[in-house]
Parts: C-alpha cells; structure tokens; sequence
C-alpha cells in the first residue's frame, strides 16, 4: 500500500521528466531522434543532423539536448569530434510508471 511519502518521494524523482516533456522544442527533439533507428542507424543523430530536421540553431538544440540528457530521456555517445544521441526510454518509462503506480493504489484504497 503506497502512502503520500512515497508518493511524494516518486513525484520529485520524476519532475525532470516533466520539466523535460513540457516544452515543444525538446518534444520536436524527441519525435526527430528515432529517424535514425528508422533508416538502420543505432548510433543516434549528432547535433547538425537535429538541427537540419527543426528550425533551431545548433546552440538552442545544444541546450535542450542537455536538458533532456539530464532528465534521463536521451543519452549521448562520442564518436570522433561528435556526439550522438540517441532515446534512452526505458528507464525513465519504468519511472514513470513507478509513478502511476503509486497513484493507483492511493486510489484504490480509497
């Protein structure tokens, strides 16, 4: 049985994720980098490649890019002078869901 602590505790945890998904340009962001795994590319989208696929300059993807890899929802790799980055969905949807979770049985019990 989950209590307000808890739940709480999971909601904080989780506030990254909404701060990252509350903004239409890291949302646009999010929608572009799977164009890579769709054309056979596991490696992920450097900045420029981002870039050409929005209407932003490479230092504002830069900087949604970091929010977004801080929040845990992309994830980056080094190859060379570039890096690549790539959706790293899995843990942040077991988060997520931890979240739902919660809510549910503070429902439930009710």
């Amino acid at each position: 049985m989950a209590n307000a602590k808890e739940l709480e505790a999971q909601f904080h945890h989780c506030m990254p994720l909404f701060i990252a998904l509350g903004d239409e340009v890291r949302l646009r962001i999010i929608e572009v980098l799977p164009g890579a795994y769709l054309d056979g590319r596991s490696d992920g989208l450097n900045v420029n490649e981002i870039t050409s696929q929005t209407n932003l300059s490479r230092p504002a993807i830069s900087h949604h890019l970091k929010i977004l890899k801080e929040s845990g929802l992309v994830d980056a790799r080094q190859s060379g002078t570039s890096n690549f980055y790539r959706l790293t969905l899995l843990e942040t949807n077991r988060e997520l869901m931890s979240l739902g979770t919660l809510v549910n049985e503070i429902f439930d019990d009710r």
